[in-house]
């Protein structure tokens, strides 16, 4: 089994600013001693420092990729979009959404994010790889095709899907999004389609306030291809574990998918400062065997993970890491060091039982 691992030095290098943490500067608010947005590059180079440094980069196979191209980005994104980025980008930067402030070159350090996603998947179904993870920067689950937003300046995943269309590379697609926030650009996107399931697991009204509700199950030839599972803070281990035992497995399985993508978020960690949930490590690890088991019963094991959000630079590292060694079963470990007081405050008996009673209620909308 190979697992290939897309990076590039130079996504770590797109910045944002004038904001403190997700709020504008000014009035009363003050800049930050560290300065701009949650969504900075210390995560994502941490995480592979740490592969590093414990040597996973052995057992996988590191790669870059090229940009996506204009033509891969018209497929979902109109070319007035792009060409106001491009504009804003090349002028300086600036901002042309909601918290998705980039600087001069913004565009194509974006272009080269998605293009990271997009050789993950079209290598996987080559079958030169047997899956892969992207570790791509900026992130893209929030990007609608006309308006970025929520650190999201292209849809990458949606950018990936429809080029291995357009190479006729696969006919069915499931994005399974277990980032914190809810998935609502890709949701956008697919909302009318039957080839591409969407599946978000999410923090109920966290971001975006007004999107996410299990009621939302797609429109026309799309209806009951996008599930949402908005989640009560406080969720944790068990319960996470839970809700893809007993909803996404089955909705996937159902499907009969060519490949599976996941949006890699790390927000559901339980101390992300832009979230209330409590997963740890071992979540994301246990979650990433889930999927894998269920990529090779159902697609000979066509997997790719798509890094999304994740904000704590201490923590982020460690949960990325145990879901490469799931991917790729590698043998060498980052063992976590927040483990024994994260298992503490896990919710207790009661608290569980009503979580898992909450997904219980949720699955039987769907």
């Amino acid at each position: 089994m190979t697992t290939g691992f897309f990076h590039d030095e130079r996504c770590f290098w797109h910045a944002g600013g004038n904001y403190a943490f997700t709020i504008p500067l000014g009035g009363h608010v003050q800049p930050l001693a560290a300065g701009g947005l949650p969504e900075n590059p210390e995560t994502k180079r941490r995480l592979k420092n740490l592969m590093d440094v414990t040597g996973i980069t052995a057992d996988l196979s590191m790669r870059s990729a090229p940009a996506a191209t204009r033509q891969d980005m018209l497929r979902v994104h109109p070319a007035s979009y792009l060409d106001a980025f491009k504009e804003m980008s090349d002028a300086g930067g600036g901002e042309i959404g909601r918290a998705t402030p980039f600087a001069r070159g913004g565009y194509e350090i974006a272009a080269l994010s998605a293009g990271l996603a997009k050789s993950a998947v079209a290598d996987v179904l080559r079958g030169d790889l047997t899956n892969a993870y992207a570790l791509s920067r900026p992130p893209g689950h929030h990007c609608l095709p006309d308006f970025p937003n929520g650190f999201c300046l292209l849809a990458n995943i949606a950018i990936a899907i429809e080029a291995a269309r357009a190479e006729n590379l696969a006919r069915r697609f499931v994005v399974l999004d277990w980032d914190v926030h809810h998935g609502n650009g890709t949701e956008a996107i697919f909302y009318d389609r039957d080839d591409v399931l969407t599946i978000s697991l999410h923090q109920e009204g966290n971001y975006p306030l007004d999107t996410g509700y299990v009621t939302d199950r797609g429109e026309g030839a799309g209806h009951g291809y996008n599930v949402n599972l908005p989640l009560p803070a406080g969720t944790g281990h068990t319960a996470y574990l839970h809700a893809m035992e007993s909803v996404v497995i089955p909705q996937i399985t159902a499907f009969k998918p060519d490949i599976i993508i996941v949006a890699c978020g790390f927000d559901a960690s339980a101390i992300d400062p832009l979230a209330r949930m409590l997963a740890t490590a071992d979540t994301f690890r246990q979650m990433t065997h889930q999927i894998r088991e269920a990529a090779e019963t159902l697609c000979d094991g066509r997997l790719v993970l798509v890094h999304e959000g994740g904000y704590s630079e201490v923590y982020v590292p460690f949960c990325g890491h145990a879901t490469l060694e799931a991917l790729s079963g590698s043998a060498v470990t980052a063992p976590d060091p927040m483990a024994h007081a994260l298992n503490i405050r896990q919710p207790g008996p009661r608290f569980d039982a009503f979580l898992r009673s909450e997904i219980d209620h949720l699955a039987g909308q769907l």
